[in-house]
């Protein structure tokens, strides 16, 4: 038979973040980033992450080689410490993604025994039949990089998150050279980055984002406060260079800005001027047109320190008139609302706000439509898998694919948990691969299931009636029954509804047969039937009803 290979997401296509994807070449598979997703709040209430379901990587666990990081983004490593709890396997990455990945596994008490192995741009590393070879590109984080991966059957190309900046901030150009090197010589398959492809033209340049920050940092009278991302480290650089150009001390706000301008600063991806850095305390003791304060929050999240500035609740922080408040990070769809509210206290508070609606502040780390056809045009593939993205986002990237040149039989619109198998002379969809979403809740991991999460919407929406009833061997009732109510009436305010659902309980309960056996499960069932129907004929709302039955 001729040698094949498969590719199969985990993750990542059909939505933002959580992006996994495997290789396999016979017995032996390699992973491509291992990325968690943040939870819609409304979908999945109580829920901290969602990682991918990893059953089919660990069911071919003596043949897994390696896990390959792209970059040091939570939606392409957060989820390896769950995966590294079951497999052991090697991860090969940057300097600075390794760093970060180190301190995620030091928080999960997993970092002694890693086996984390760094790779350069243009490093090769061979295991087993693959050799992966890492490949400068330019993102919102330093030290990203695509893979060319040699297999058995031919050479795949993937991306990464990319944009393609011609003037990168530390100037470490994306390498086209090896991309166009890589097409000339022949690949088989490009897995191309499709966030972006809704924008028409290239994505501006980081350096821009400084022209314009550096404008506002010269007309500011008062306090600056810069919310962005704690990852993307060249923005951090150009905030901590206008501060110490006019003459402004910085204060750190959130552990993962804290933590994240430490490692970048060891790593020297960061310069961070003497005497800069000051704690909070004592950046308050100057006059506000010395301060700056650099702060996470920037999508609005409710214990960050922005949230906190903006719901004056920050404990060494009060947001006053001729403040300047620029939240430099695009807003993630779905964080509309958090970010929205956010704005909305600070401007009641006095500040001046800046964000992506009124003032440009931020660009974008990915590849627009003129960039995404110039790596297609680079790479040359003979098969196009669009990758990172909402289902419309993969689509789009598929027609802009065939509008330059590739035939719509070489194009493959998959979703997670449907693979494709190569060889050298043909490529079909195959599937379906296990693959879904883990739900992380504390340390409970995978046990909160759509049951759960079902009954904490209902939860939310109409509340809980508990009924407590005690009752003889014989089915007599000789306590109660006690209503309690969460979120769904008043207690002290509806008594008499409360007496018309005790009314309910016990007519219920007589309805059993006299001559049968006393059931706990039959009586509570028919309790919960008979006070949801009560309470849906009269309010058309569906409470979680809970019944406990005293056998006494």
């Amino acid at each position: 038979m001729e040698p094949s290979v498969r590719l199969i997401p985990l993750g990542g296509l059909g939505e933002i973040g959580l992006n996994m994807m495997l290789i396999e070449s016979g017995d032996d598979l390699i992973a491509i980033d291992c990325g968690l997703m943040f939870p819609d709040a409304d979908e999945m209430p109580g829920i901290d992450y969602v990682i991918p379901d990893f059953a089919y990587a660990l069911a071919k666990r003596d043949g897994f080689r390696a896990v390959f990081l792209t970059h040091g983004h939570e939606d392409h490593i957060g989820a390896l410490p769950y995966l590294l709890r079951e497999a052991r396997v090697p991860v090969f990455g940057t300097p600075l993604t390794q760093a970060l990945v180190a301190e995620r596994l030091r928080e999960h008490g997993l970092h002694e025994g890693a086996d984390l192995r760094t790779m350069r741009p243009r490093d090769r590393h061979t295991i087993g039949p693959f050799t992966v070879e890492a490949i400068r590109v330019t993102h919102s984080i330093a030290d990203g990089i695509g893979l060319g991966i040699e297999t058995p059957v031919g050479t795949i190309v993937h991306t990464g998150d990319f944009k393609l900046d011609p003037s990168p901030l530390d100037g470490e150009s994306p390498d086209y050279r090896r991309f166009a090197e890589l097409g000339a010589e022949g690949v088989l398959v490009l897995c191309s980055d499709s966030t972006n492809v809704g924008r028409p033209g290239h994505t501006r340049s980081e350096v821009e984002v400084g022209r314009a920050l550096t404008e506002r940092f010269e007309r500011a009278t008062g306090r600056i406060i810069v919310a962005t991302f704690a990852s993307h480290i060249h923005r951090l650089q150009q905030i901590l260079t206008l501060g110490a150009q006019h003459g402004r001390r910085v204060a750190l706000l959130g552990m993962s800005m804290q933590k994240n301008v430490a490692i970048a600063a060891e790593l020297r991806y960061l310069q961070v001027p003497d005497d800069l850095l000051v704690p909070i305390e004592e950046l308050s003791a100057l006059p506000p047109a010395r301060q700056v304060i650099l702060s996470t929050g920037s999508q609005g999240e409710p214990n960050s320190a922005l949230a906190l500035m903006a719901a004056g609740e920050h404990k060494a922080v009060q947001v006053q008139p001729g403040d300047l408040v620029i939240i430099s990070a695009r807003v993630i769809p779905g964080n509309e609302r958090t970010v929205g509210r956010a704005v909305n206290a600070l401007y009641r508070l006095g500040a001046e706000v800046l964000y992506e609606d009124n003032a440009f502040v931020h660009v974008s780390g990915h590849a627009s439509q003129e960039d995404l056809k110039l790596m297609l045009n680079l790479t040359r593939p003979r098969y196009f898998i669009p990758v990172h993205g909402e289902y419309r986002h993969l689509l789009s990237h598929a027609r802009l694919a065939e509008s330059v040149g590739l035939e719509p039989d070489r194009v493959f619109l998959i979703e997670d948990g449907t693979g494709v198998e190569v060889t050298k002379t043909a490529a079909h969809v195959v599937g379906r691969f296990p693959a879904g979403r883990v739900l992380v809740d504390g340390k409970s991991v995978g046990e909160v299931g759509a049951v759960v999460l079902r009954d904490r919407q209902l939860l939310a929406e109409d509340g809980l009636i508990a009924v407590s009833i005690a009752m003889n061997r014989s089915g007599a009732v000789v306590a109660g029954p006690e209503i309690a109510s969460r979120g769904f009436v008043y207690v002290k305010e509806n008594e008499a509804l409360l007496d018309e659902l005790k009314a309910v309980v016990l007519a219920a309960v007589a309805e059993g047969d006299a001559e049968a056996a006393f059931d706990r499960a039959v009586v509570g069932a028919r309790v919960r039937a008979a006070v949801r129907h009560f309470v849906h004929q009269r309010f058309r709302r569906r409470p979680v009803v809970l019944p406990i039955i005293l056998e006494v």
